[in-house]
């Protein structure tokens, strides 16, 4: 029996019909000489596709199609594991090939997911369905899979299906419906041929975060995302291979795997392949093959042109030559077709002439590689999150797979791109915060202290230093409370008894608790604490006052002087550090209380170890720099606060440790590639630091040994040993003496980080891309040496006190004078819960205890030359 195949053009009215492509042909051949361009999709009909058969067979510069098929030959049973690792199995969840893929490829993700369906047993057949434009290949892909072994080995277990049209139309397909259902071909049958009837609720879905009525609401949902009215639905898996993402230009793609519909924090996954920026040479190659099978199914794209104007043989093949090139800059392939002479061509039905000039060049097809960078700003864009990446073993070409998360840093050189509606308030991303940052910030801060804090522990200390956790839910909102009411002259929001309570934090000394700056008097008894709701509603009227503040900037009521602008600056880093301390107090009790972090998939650690262990190192330990002037700071005195002449839009707001800009004269140096390692940390605690050194917090150890704390809960040293070792300024340095070297200054890691730190955009672990650290990238030989530390702040060996030209913030005096006790040292960087405008400001200076035992701070060792 053939296999079911669905045509669904007539549910878009931008489906792929012959009239539209010849108006496509028609419109890029009008355009002038240099720019004329036939639409890539005339390349892939059905001789076209027996065609590119014939690259990805017998054509081995054609490296792509190998790449990818010996990634999912080696990891396809990883693959679909991670897939499934949150939700399981479930006969009634899909999986859409966008693009009928090759059997070769495709059989392998098929066979892995029949192997997880018989081993859990109760679950029956899911559905594959293969999305295509072409009918003909759609059966004979089907066909051929039910005639092979492959058919006998999914019985029962997979079945398979197709989709007869474009992306635009499977795209709306899905979000209307069609496949969210557990027997679509009745639905079709009762609808009548096809007719459909919605089987889903398109309204976005609320935000968990609450604000209130007179506050603005804020953009969280995603377009593409949807829900149903009759509760949660099977996760959807798509497919998109081959790097076919590449077709299109950077700034569309983005937008395309933005509308995809993936539903935040579900369980639904993408599985794309992306092509690298490979060398030129190999590029061109993979594109011009010596035995011309890539100009046989270039030049065929003439054939179909002409069959989609009316004639097949309007256009004479031998007229025309394929040449091709790779942009490297642009890191762009391109493909085209050039005219052997000059020629005239007669559009049959409207009667146009197009002529073409001798060794004219028109655009047939586009194929983007893809950097480091371009694959995390890509994703970011997208509002996607790798969860997981395979590579090849040439390190070619990658597979990904990606999750739409509940919530998402935006890049930024984009910081409105959640919603370019919304106006902003800086033209630098360390300005004036717009509202879509506090967009942003809230929820990351609404998910951690609703989703990983058990009501059992809102009255609990994870650590001795700090309050119990009831009051930073208290405490950010009260902050930003009592500085509205001072910049605006308006009397603080009720109850204002909280600003007693929750005004300022603890920090006390490590070696004597009973020391510490002045703080607030907090209760001693869990009853005597405002109630959970009390906290939630007072921070929802917080959060409303400070919208109501931004209409009024935006209506002209009130001006953005540059003191509303730092109070806003302070206020929402201040909200954000926060975050990050009562994460790492979490930390203490994950597996033990604080909840993982729900909607973000769980790491699939065996799969993760294996890769984590293949990345190559670097070729040498440590990179030899200096002597330089480094500059450090920058120039933010308050006092500017009253010169109008200063742009507030261009003004670049800092603490008041940054200030003033100044250079440092250091000497030369060596400097290892990466921080030191739980590994590496691992033997010396075990070796000669054996009784040296205390257990850093990060670790804890049971009956199985010494672990590495995770939000998760605890991870074996196996699956943690080339993460950087998050451990006391005391220890690390004792360990970087006993290595022959030290820790490095502030200057040295900050000139380490301008030549070689990747930043948000560039891939580092910040901004919550993970919920772990992970191995350092810096050091490697393709990228120039430029990649991430792993996620944690680094340590320096530059005691945190005043500089020359310091002065104390007037908002908030405290926030450094406070700690230039001797006892603090300057830490660098960001972590993995770091947001991206902190991270990102190389002047940022945080600091730490020297043997506080719980920051997320590592270090990496210093030579002396």
């Amino acid at each position: 029996m053939p296999a079911e195949i669905i045509d669904i053009h007539s549910r878009s009215t931008d489906g792929f019909l012959m009239s539209d492509i010849a108006q496509q042909i028609f419109d890029g051949l009008s355009k002038p000489s240099g720019h004329k361009q036939l639409p890539t999709m005339l390349l892939y009909d059905e001789c076209g596709l027996k065609l590119y058969d014939d690259i990805t067979m017998d054509a081995p510069e054609y490296y792509l199609f190998a790449a990818e098929e010996e990634i999912l030959k080696t990891n396809t049973d990883d693959i679909v594991r991670a897939m499934h690792i949150n939700t399981g199995i479930s006969s009634d969840e899909v999986i859409l090939e966008l693009g009928a893929g090759a059997l070769r490829k495709t059989s392998h993700i098929l066979l892995g997911l029949s192997r997880l369906v018989e081993k859990s047993k109760s679950c029956g057949p899911i559905t594959y369905y293969a999305l295509d434009l072409e009918q003909r290949e759609l059966e004979r892909t089907l066909a051929e899979i039910a005639r092979s072994d492959l058919g006998d080995k999914l019985a029962g277990k997979v079945e398979t299906k197709g989709l007869w049209g474009t992306y635009d139309d499977g795209l709306k397909f899905i979000q209307d419906g069609g496949l969210l259902t557990h027997n679509i071909t009745s639905i079709l049958a009762s609808a009548g041929e096809h007719k459909y009837t919605p089987m889903i609720d398109m309204t976005p879905p609320l935000s968990p975060v609450s604000l209130s009525s007179n506050a603005s609401s804020p953009p969280y949902s995603d377009s593409s995302a949807f829900s149903t009215p009759e509760g949660s639905q099977s996760p959807l898996h798509i497919m998109f291979l081959g790097s076919s993402i590449g077709n299109f230009s950077r700034e569309e793609g983005a937008l395309f795997l933005r509308s995809l519909p993936l539903r935040p924090g579900s369980g639904d996954t993408l599985l794309m392949g992306l092509d690298h920026d490979n060398e030129k040479a190999v590029i061109e190659d993979a594109y011009n093959d010596p035995k011309g099978h890539t100009k046989r199914f270039i030049l065929n794209g003439l054939r179909h042109a002409g069959r989609a104007l009316g004639d097949e043989n309007l256009v004479d093949e031998n007229d025309w030559d394929y040449v091709n090139v790779y942009n490297v800059p642009e890191r762009r392939h391109e493909a085209f077709l050039k005219s052997k002479y000059l020629q005239m061509l007669r559009e049959p039905r409207a009667g146009k002439e197009f002529t073409f000039s001798k060794d004219e060049l028109i655009k047939i097809e586009q194929s983007l590689k893809f950097s480091e960078e371009d694959m995390y700003s890509m994703f970011v864009k997208a509002n996607l999150r790798p969860i997981q990446r395979w590579l090849d073993k040439k390190s070619q070409y990658s597979l990904w797979l990606l999750e739409r998360p509940p919530f998402l840093f935006p890049l930024l050189s984009s910081p409105s791109q959640n919603d370019p509606s919304v106006r902003t308030t800086s033209k630098t991303p360390f300005g004036v915060p717009s509202r879509v940052e506090w967009y942003d910030l809230w929820a990351s801060w609404d998910f951690i202290t609703r989703n990983m804090i058990p009501h059992s522990m809102l009255f609990q200390k994870p650590i001795d230093l700090r309050h119990i956790c009831l009051f930073y839910l208290g405490h950010i909102p009260t902050f930003l409370d009592i500085h509205l009411s001072n910049i605006l002259q308006e009397p603080n929001t009720e109850p204002q008894e909280f600003k007693h309570i929750f005004e300022r934090g603890i920090d006390p000394n490590v070696d004597d608790p009973s020391q510490c700056h002045t703080h607030s008097e907090v209760p001693l008894k869990d009853e005597d604490w405002p109630s959970h709701r009390s906290v939630l509603e007072f921070q929802d009227k917080v959060r409303a006052r400070l919208m109501r503040l931004y209409d009024d900037i935006d209506a002209g009521r009130i001006t953005l002087t540059h003191k509303i602008g730092r109070v806003l600056f302070i206020t929402l880093e201040h909200e954000a550090m926060h975050a990050e301390t009562l994460l790492y107090m979490l930390l203490q009790r994950a597996g033990s209380g604080t909840i993982p972090p729900p909607g973000f998939r769980t790491p699939n650690w065996p799969s993760l170890a294996i890769a984590w262990n293949e990345t190559a190192y670097p070729e040498t330990d440590t990179v030899t720099l200096g002597p330089a002037t480094v500059v450090l700071g920058h120039d933010d005195n308050e006092d500017w606060d009253a010169t109008p002449k200063d742009d507030i839009e261009s003004h670049e707001f800092g603490w008041d440790n940054e200030h003033p800009r100044r250079a440092v004269h250091i000497r030369e140096f060596r400097i290892e590639w990466r921080p030191v390692t739980n590994g590496e940390f691992y033997r010396y605690y075990n070796g000669v630091g054996r009784n040296q050194v205390r257990l850093p917090a990060s670790w804890v150890e049971d009956d199985e040994g010494i672990k590495v704390r995770t939000l998760y809960g605890p991870v074996s040293m196996d699956v943690a040993q080339d993460w950087p070792v998050i451990a006391p300024y005391d220890i690390l340095s004792t360990y970087a003496t006993v290595k022959g070297g030290r820790l490095p200054t502030e200057a040295e890691l900050s000139l380490f980080y301008k030549n070689f730190e990747s930043g948000y955009e560039g891939g580092a672990n910040v901004g919550f891309r993970n919920w772990h650290p992970v191995p350092a990238t810096t050091g490697s030989k393709r990228n120039s040496g430029k990649g991430s530390n792993g996620g944690v702040w680094e340590w320096t060996s530059t005691v945190f006190e005043s500089v020359e030209g310091f002065e104390p913030s007037k908002l908030y005096p405290g926030y450094s004078m406070d700690f230039f006790d001797g006892k603090h040292h300057v830490v660098l960087g960001g972590s993995y819960a770091t947001i991206p405008r902190i991270a990102e400001r190389k002047s940022f200076r945080n600091w730490y205890q020297r043997n506080y035992p719980y920051a997320w701070a590592g270090a990496r060792i210093v030579y002396d030359v």
